[in-house]
């Protein structure tokens, strides 16, 4: 697996880049538009956010919550009719241009910023409620997501709670029986989907890429092809695990649908 270095762009950025950008092109409103789902409203983390909040404890009646790549805002509008004061991060503009439109549309006040979820400041605003609606899988490196923890512990009250749903590693899309060798490094890979290949040993998805020549960070050669990382999936046990060495207490969890706080964190649904 021979690496690209040098690169400007962060492995995540191209998708998101164009899929937003066709949103907007096309007059949609949502990413689930244009992957064979339909409206605003029908977010994908919706039913795990309904079934978790009524919950939760906070010491304020309008709760500060912040929404990890938030696209074009269906979540944070979400979080902002439950009552909650809301800040919204993504790292595409088009895709903060609807959000703020969308916003704006429903008399809603949620600020809304620019920014990469791994360069997450540590220093600012503290959060009572921090949610991911399907961020986390796209961040694939150990790095970027041992970055990604890290923001999360620093902005989360001590008594505040982290709310993810991810996707996870699902047997019927791995193709076992069709593998492929890289013969530089040796490493076996699984066809995963349609075109994509799957490393077992690091639980990350590759999605080839059409140039000839990647430009994109961290792209890498596999088997004579380029491919970027593309997901990560991991089993939820693994996924409760990662989470717990990351510093997090999981209090619930529905497969790739997680509740966590701060590890030691004494929590107390509501009665």
């Amino acid at each position: 697996m021979e690496s690209v270095s040098n690169r400007p762009m962060k492995y995540y950025y191209p998708e998101h880049l164009a899929g937003y950008e066709r949103i907007k092109a096309e007059g949609k409103t949502a990413w689930a538009e244009i992957h064979g789902g339909s409206g605003f409203e029908n977010f994908a983390s919706r039913e795990f956010l309904e079934a978790v909040l009524p919950r939760l404890r906070f010491a304020d009646e309008h709760p500060a919550a912040l929404e990890l790549g938030c696209g074009t805002g269906p979540g944070a509008c979400f979080l902002a009719e439950q009552g909650f004061r809301v800040d919204g991060i993504d790292l595409i503009p088009a895709a903060i241009e609807i959000a703020c439109a969308q916003a704006r549309k429903r008399g809603l006040d949620i600020y809304y910023e620019v920014m990469d979820v791994v360069e997450l400041p540590h220093e600012g605003k503290p959060y009572d409620l921090i949610v991911d609606s399907y961020c986390l899988q796209c961040i694939v490196t150990d790095s970027d997501r041992d970055k990604l923890f890290a923001a999360v512990r620093a902005r989360l009250k001590p008594q505040g709670y982290y709310v993810i749903s991810t996707a996870y590693f699902e047997d019927n899309r791995c193709h076992k029986d069709e593998s492929v060798i890289d013969e530089s490094t040796g490493t076996a890979y699984y066809r995963y989907g349609e075109n994509c290949l799957f490393d077992p040993a690091a639980d990350i998805v590759y999605s080839p890429v059409e140039q000839e020549h990647c430009q994109w960070e961290d792209s890498v050669r596999i088997a004579g092809k380029w491919y970027l990382p593309n997901r990560r999936h991991r089993r939820p046990e693994a996924l409760k695990a990662e989470l717990t060495m990351a510093g997090f207490n999981v209090l619930d969890q529905d497969k790739g649908n997680m509740l966590c706080s701060h590890k030691g964190a004494v929590k107390k649904d509501k009665a």
